[in-house]
């Protein structure tokens, strides 16, 4: 399955988009925030800017030091919030271990909140009110849709529960318009194995490299892997190689497999374009 084809089919979309809002008078606007130097969220964070300039939108770039306080993130969040030609804002996670991260999902006004983190976005996702969808989440039910992947009536293991993908994406697969059985397991699911070969639709989304091994997956599976991990590699241009949560091994089981990279990671960005465009085409109207 091929995120990254579908990815860049969407940002195309987007970008046409956004053309036609400007022609309006509105930029399309995601002020990006990172506090500190952590070399992988440095890397998101300027593909997601590069992504945004490709689309013809605006991003805020905002590059805070390790040692801005609470108080002073909270301060720039809230000027965001108030600021009429931002239409999303994006705090890098994780942040530096003094800052609460609690209290800076809560501070992003639910409206320009296009990762889908605030309490009031998670509930009406839920409750299903409206508003963003999370973008992985949504980026994994973009792929499943693409290549006619039969959710209704199909049994979807998911393996992690966070917040970001495990917990939302069972959420989403069981709305009546998928219509998917869900089985979420975790770090306490005994026989973890037995689980994962009742899975038509296998998601993995763990955070640990190659977790999925072949022998844990049905003949004919669809394989979806979430994971992005950096393993160190010494024989690698970086230093360390990029893995999902899959043996990629398991490929030959699955009758579709994402790879990584290539697969859900495109799909985040483009979901994530996405949602900025929903939102400043909520400004039009107001």
């Amino acid at each position: 399955m091929d995120g990254k084809a579908l990815g860049l089919k969407i940002r195309e979309e987007v970008k046409i988009k956004a053309a036609a809002i400007k022609a309006k008078g509105i930029t399309p606007c995601l002020a990006v925030v990172l506090v500190g130097e952590d070399p992988a969220s440095l890397s998101y964070v300027t593909s997601k800017e590069k992504a945004l300039e490709e689309a013809g939108m605006e991003s805020r770039d905002i590059r805070l030091p390790e040692s801005t306080s609470e108080n002073e993130l909270l301060s720039i969040i809230k000027e965001l919030n108030n600021d009429n030609k931002v239409h999303g804002i994006l705090v890098q996670s994780p942040v530096p271990k003094h800052i609460n991260e609690e209290n800076v999902i809560e501070a992003v006004a639910p409206e320009k909140d296009v990762d889908c983190f605030h309490p009031v976005s998670v509930g009406n996702m839920i409750l299903e009110k409206g508003g963003f969808l999370p973008c992985t989440p949504h980026g994994v039910l973009k792929l499943l849709r693409e290549y006619n992947i039969q959710v209704a009536g199909a049994h979807v293991v998911i393996v992690g529960r966070s917040n970001i993908v495990g917990k939302p994406l069972a959420n989403l697969l069981i709305r009546k318009e998928y219509n998917a059985t869900v089985t979420l397991c975790h770090t306490g699911t005994k026989d973890l194995i037995k689980h994962t070969l009742q899975a038509d639709i296998l998601i993995a989304a763990a955070g640990r490299p190659a977790f999925i091994k072949p022998d844990m997956i049905k003949n004919g599976a669809i394989v979806i892997d979430v994971g992005i991990n950096r393993v160190e590699d010494a024989s690698a241009k970086k230093g360390y190689r990029v893995c999902g949560d899959v043996d990629p091994c398991a490929a030959d089981r699955a009758s579709f497999f994402t790879p990584v990279p290539g697969g859900v990671g495109p799909m985040t960005i483009a979901m994530l374009l996405q949602n900025v465009i929903e939102s400043a085409q909520r400004s039009l109207s107001k």
